[in-house]
């Protein structure tokens, strides 16, 4: 790991979601950096004024506060603008989705987190990267997109109903008045019963062929419950594919290595905190100690 100098210029860019649902945390961090470093202080509107201020830093440390989300988006920028190798990133988190920070070892809290910002040491991390060229920092999954009789609300997959719930509750969770709102109307609008599966496996691809550095994993003639793709160490991707089981529970197969395919019908896909697709087919490249983050030192 590489230390951080407490004086650099840091640009502290605070995103708008940050600035609107956690104030006084996003205050307590601006004054701990400022009190720990020279800051300038970025508050952009939306992702384009985000992007502008990153690619306008100059010398500048960026530092984001905010959630997964805006971690992700900065990723993305500087990844697009080729400047991921000569940049550390920071970020002090502030925000209800913040399991890929946490995942990565930033601590929460706003003091915390702007401490180890002022006090921590650039760390090179691997990176998924796509052939459309969107990035990856923590995970990526395909989750079964077929309808299990009775789970979750009916209305989609297990992870989609949880996803959706979290999300509701960490938008109204200052406003006690719309959480009852939102009760009362749950209890009016009536529940749509689950799809029965296809014959194929479910309304969506139950079919995939998945390979590894040009070796087949599994290929379209094995159902999959779901597939799941992580950095590992040394440059690779660690790669689980769950087969559909039927009667005995299946093992899963897992592999390593630097180049993941996935094809077959349209899928959709979980990475970080995005969903993305339906896609025919998608590649993700392992590469190595491609961008810097800001943790703590042990």
């Amino acid at each position: 790991m590489t230390e951080v100098a407490a004086s650099d210029q840091l640009l502290v860019v605070i995103d708008p979601v940050a600035r609107r649902d956690d104030g006084e945390s996003v205050r307590i961090a601006k004054d701990v950096l400022s009190a720990g470093a020279t800051t300038k202080v970025c508050l952009p509107d939306g992702p384009e004024e985000f992007a502008r201020a990153l690619r306008r830093r100059g010398s500048r440390r960026p530092v984001v506060v905010g959630d997964d989300r805006a971690l992700l988006r900065a990723v993305s920028v500087l990844h697009r603008q080729r400047e991921l190798a000569g940049c550390a990133l920071s970020v002090v988190p502030v925000g209800g989705a913040l399991s890929l920070v946490r995942s990565l070892g930033v601590p929460t809290g706003a003091v915390a987190g702007a401490r180890a910002v002022l006090d921590g040491a650039e760390r090179r991390l691997d990176l998924l990267v796509d052939d459309s060229d969107g990035v990856v920092l923590g995970a990526l999954r395909i989750p079964p997109l077929a309808v299990r009789p009775g789970a979750g609300s009916g209305t989609g997959t297990d992870e989609e109903d949880a996803e959706t719930e979290a999300e509701a509750e960490q938008a109204t969770s200052s406003h006690s008045w719309l959480r009852t709102c939102q009760s009362l109307v749950r209890t009016l609008v009536p529940v749509r019963p689950p799809r029965a599966p296809s014959a194929n496996g479910g309304d969506g691809p139950s079919r995939l062929r998945v390979e590894v550095d040009g070796v087949t994993l599994v290929d379209l003639d094995q159902p999959v419950e779901g597939v799941s793709v992580a950095p590992g160490d040394a440059g690779v991707a660690e790669v689980e594919v769950r087969p559909l089981s039927v009667g005995a529970e299946a093992s899963p197969l897992m592999a390593r290595g630097r180049t993941v395919t996935v094809s077959g019908a349209h899928f959709r896909y979980r990475a970080d905190a995005l969903v993305s697709g339906p896609v025919r087919t998608r590649t993700w490249t392992v590469r190595a100690g491609a961008w810097g983050l800001t943790l703590p030192v042990a």
